[in-house]
């Protein structure tokens, strides 16, 4: 039983790690070592997540132990009386106890392969996976080259760090110095990226449930994005195009004996089907000059990076009239009397979520409760960040304790309830887990990074990810451990500390900037807050000329009333193919059932022709049915010329016709 949450917990983390990279990435396009490497790096980030909650728990429980033994040794003349308890009765063992062998080891492998995975094997991957050469030696050395500035200026901060602790006097260099030097720099520049992310999303997330809320506002939104979108999606299918000429005239200059000519085939080869025929059917020009293997490479290097911008664009605006349609049918549906949600362009799903979400029910949480729901989730995550930035702003404060999640985990710890304390952490951790993750995910950096679901992320954008997520996770831990009170460097008392405080380190910083470090940390995140709250930033790179969506600007209507009319085109748009689609359809249907007509219409002619009337060349007569032999019966007895009329139709049709031909149907 003691294992028991712990193995839950493990592998939980790694169905959520497994999840996400199922909906985001695409392995089986995706080369095996980056899959692997973005799993380790998003299941170890999630493994501490879950589990730090249950090192916190065990960590009181230590504690509570070894106080009771100190108190008990320092008082040996008093006599304990009978009643008394022994100090394991006396401390509750609780239920998600774990052996002290376990998170030592834990902790070691999780800090140490995340380190290695964000500043040694991922920059090399991302910059290996965009590289223009046509080797694997050539990859490499343009991976190298390309690090050559993110590693120098890291070595130079390092440099200067270690001359600055070699001139102070009293201090020594050795290795347990040197390990808390490069700890103390990563959780520098981990802590500062936490302040910009919980700055923005802090504030965003509440937000974006109450806008979300309100389905005009998301709609309009939408219009705007959207036309934004426009804008990005014709640059990228530009310069594809400038590429496509590039190709045309190398093509055209490099034949099959061409020395270059497999560089230009490898470079062909990674262009979509549809890039590669438009490719195919122009005209080459008429003096073509021979490329080098230098500008080969370069455009090689041009094309991967323009390609991924063109996916991610075009994923994006898939993505984006999904969700513009959608909300379009909500807003039609709420005037809709009917109560059963109609959508405008039926899309097949599968036959479980028909039974259990029929029309009916996806009108009433489309149409009524989803919108209390969302701005229920709203002031519950306003009341969360709230607690956040308070905590973050006072958590310095020993005596008294100001910090909100301090005062309720010792309190859980005072009456031993330490089912209270791993699930109040775990919902802390998560939170802010949610809201740093939340914008990792979303975060647009020189238009390449961009995590789309459905299996639509590329290989670079992943490995961003990854290095992002194993970057954040520890400095967030350390800020959580000091949010209530476990991190002895920051409130200045000796407490008993956590498994991973001892293999992580603490919330230190650099010895530089050390000094008012408690005065300038918390000014930092009540001022990013305030900014995102008011929307400075959009307002500023509004003023400067960005398209940002800020309310009654004219800008922002403009664009709005153009996405609309995009909206109205693609839907257009849509309709004709699926009323080409459904004509085609109905064509096949008609044509078919017309086929299968004639064809028992046809076999009702055919009898099996006797052996003689085969080797005749003739055909054998159907034997009469009732009312063929009626008509005769009648003929015989003196009818009428209409009854010998009506016989000879019946006979002409009871004949055998000879096999239709191949061209009969033409």
């Amino acid at each position: 039983m003691a294992y028991t949450l712990f193995v839950i917990e493990i592998i939980s983390a790694f169905i959520l790690a497994a999840t996400l990279l199922y909906r985001y990435g695409d392995c089986y396009r995706n080369h095996i070592l980056v899959t692997v490497s973005v799993l380790t790096a998003w299941y170890f980030s999630f493994v501490i997540m879950f589990i730090l909650p249950l090192d916190v728990s065990s960590t009181f429980y230590r504690q509570c132990l070894d106080n009771s033994t100190h108190i008990t040794t320092a008082t040996p003349d008093i006599a304990i009386p009978s009643t008394a308890a022994p100090p394991e009765k006396h401390c509750q063992e609780p239920w998600s106890f774990v052996p002290d062998s376990v998170f030592p080891n834990l902790w070691r492998v999780v800090y140490w392969t995340s380190q290695c995975l964000t500043w040694l094997i991922m920059p090399m991957m991302q910059s290996y996976s965009k590289a223009g050469d046509f080797t694997v030696k050539g990859k490499l050395k343009s991976a190298l080259v390309d690090n050559a500035i993110y590693y120098g200026s890291y070595l130079f901060i390092c440099g200067i760090l270690l001359i600055y602790i070699a001139l102070k006097p009293g201090v020594y260099l050795d290795g347990p110095k040197i390990k808390a030097i490069a700890s103390s720099a990563s959780n520098t520049w981990g802590l500062f990226l936490l302040i910009l992310l919980l700055g923005y999303s802090l504030v965003e997330v509440p937000r974006n449930l109450w806008n979300n809320s309100k389905k005009n506002y998301t709609l309009t939104y939408t219009y705007f994005k959207i036309a934004k979108l426009s804008t990005d999606k014709c640059e990228a299918e530009e310069t594809v195009e400038e590429i496509l000429e590039s190709l045309n005239s190398i093509t055209a200059a490099v034949g099959p004996g061409h020395p270059l000519h497999r560089h230009v085939e490898t470079i062909v080869q990674k262009l979509p089907i549809q890039l590669r025929d438009k490719l195919n059917s122009r005209a080459p020009p008429e003096r073509p000059s021979p490329p080098s293997l230098k500008s080969l490479v370069n455009l090689h290097k041009k094309t991967i990076k323009s390609l991924h911008v063109l996916q991610r664009t075009e994923t994006q605006w898939g993505l984006m009239l999904e969700r513009i349609f959608h909300l379009e049918d909500v807003s039609s549906n709420c005037r809709s009397p009917d109560q059963r949600f109609q959508h405008t362009f039926h899309t097949p799903r599968p036959r479980i979520q028909r039974l259990l979400y029929p029309p009916i029910l996806e009108w009433y949480w489309e149409c009524f409760f989803r919108q209390y729901f969302l701005k229920a989730m709203a002031v519950v995550t306003c009341i969360m960040s709230v607690a956040v930035v308070w905590s973050e702003v006072t958590f310095f404060s020993k005596k008294p304790v100001l910090s909100i999640f301090a005062n309720i985990v010792i309190t859980a710890n005072k009456h031993y309830n330490y089912t209270a304390i791993v699930t109040i952490s775990t919902l802390i951790i998560g939170y802010m887990f949610y809201c740093a993750y939340s914008t990792v995910l979303k975060i647009r950096l020189l238009n390449l990074y961009y995590l789309a679901p459905h299996h639509q992320t590329n290989e670079y954008s992943l490995i961003f990810s990854g290095m992002m997520v194993c970057r954040l996770t520890p400095a967030m831990c350390l800020n959580f451990l000091s949010l209530v009170h476990m991190d002895s460097h920051v409130i200045k008392e000796r407490v008993m500390e956590t498994y991973y405080t001892q293999i992580m380190g603490h919330m230190d910083v650099l010895g530089i900037i050390a000094e008012g470090f408690n005065i300038y940390f918390p000014m930092l995140v009540v001022l990013l807050c305030l900014a995102t709250y008011l929307s400075l930033g959009s307002r500023l790179l509004s003023l400067c000329g960005f398209q940002q969506f800020v309310g009654d600007d004219e800008l922002t209507t403009d664009l709005v009333d153009e996405g609309r009319e995009i909206v109205k085109r693609e839907k257009r748009k849509r309709q004709r193919a699926e009323e080409s689609i459904a004509r085609s359809r109905e064509y096949n249907e008609r044509f078919s059932s017309y086929r299968s007509a004639r064809d028992n219409r046809d076999g009702d002619y055919y009898v099996t022709p006797s052996p003689e009337t085969q080797r005749g060349g003739g055909y054998q007569r159907a034997e009469p049915d009732g009312a063929l032999a009626d008509l005769e019966r009648r003929l015989g007895d003196g009818a009428l010329p209409a009854v010998r009329t009506e016989l000879d139709g019946r006979r002409r049709d009871n004949m055998t016709l000879p096999p239709r031909g191949l061209f009969d149907d033409v």
